[in-house]
């Protein structure tokens, strides 16, 4: 009997506890993000690993490179401090929102078009970059725009929005969509479709590393990139537009634009400098 008391005063003991635990937290949304990350000098980016140029991991180092990569590395010394630290978590098209949500990551930073559905779910900066959808195919490839594609195979990535705006000028298209882009690219590689669609600067990346593949006719959509930040996080979002002037009003921008796409075969990155 002196057992099953002590036992039963255990159990009281630990859901009394739990129940103090859980009021005492926080939820997600009534948390001031800017004031945690200027605490701890860090700020938590989402960016891709596979997009050469923006977001890619470096297989010499394992340390993630490319436009979007210095960029969130400026916006945060100019948020926080000269010291602070940009933290990187990889994400994909189809995981980002959810691990913004979730509170894994402070903010997205990788290649997310600013659009009036995501706009539903979260928060975007001012746009950072503005990018143009386009078509990848093999050299001798008989689609010469994005017209072409009906009764063809065209193929994208879960979670992006390029499929959809490509049914819009070739209805008749079929749909591939895969994960992340290198499982796009060896889609495409393998004849399991007839182009790879995205942004210009994503496919231009790809056309940098892949002899034999070309971008494919004019930008036939208008991809403007924000920075996704959670609802509720005004601060935050203030903050980020902020510096993001500031970078753009010092050079920086321009800087890491040329650095990044200045020699990139027909892509014309003077029409994406900023004043």
């Amino acid at each position: 009997m002196k057992r099953l008391k002590y036992l039963m005063l255990m159990i009281t003991s630990l859901l009394l506890l739990l129940t103090l635990s859980a009021c005492g937290s926080k939820p997600l949304s009534s948390q001031n993000v800017l004031e945690n990350d200027k605490q701890s000098k860090t700020i938590t980016w989402g960016v891709k690993a596979d997009t050469k140029l923006l977001g890619l991991i470096d297989v010499k180092d394992g340390k993630e490179k490319g436009f979007e990569i210095d960029l969130a590395t400026a916006l945060t010394k100019k948020m926080i401090g000269k010291d602070a630290k940009a933290k990187f978590v990889t994400v994909t098209s189809q995981s980002r929102i959810p691990l913004l949500k979730n509170g894994n990551i402070d903010a997205i930073i990788a290649t997310m078009t600013i659009t009036p559905e995501r706009q539903k779910t979260i928060n975007f900066s001012n746009s950072y970059f503005d990018a143009g959808q386009s078509l990848l195919v093999k050299d001798d490839s008989s689609v010469k725009k994005v017209e072409d594609l009906n009764n063809k195979t065209i193929i994208g990535v879960v979670g992006s929005n390029s499929v959809e705006n490509v049914k819009k000028f070739a209805p008749k298209a079929q749909v591939l969509q895969l994960p992340d882009y290198a499982q796009a690219l060896t889609a495409l590689k393998s004849g399991q479709g007839d182009a790879l669609t995205t942004d210009n600067v994503i496919l231009a990346g790809m056309a940098v590393n892949n002899p034999g593949y070309k971008l494919q006719g004019k930008a036939f959509t208008t991809e403007p990139y924000g920075i996704g930040i959670n609802k509720g996080q005004d601060d935050f979002r203030k903050a980020v537009n902020k510096a993001l002037k500031e970078v753009q009003q010092d050079g920086t921008y321009n800087k890491l634009i040329v650095k990044w796409f200045g020699d990139v075969p027909g892509f014309n990155y003077k029409e994406v400098l900023r004043k």
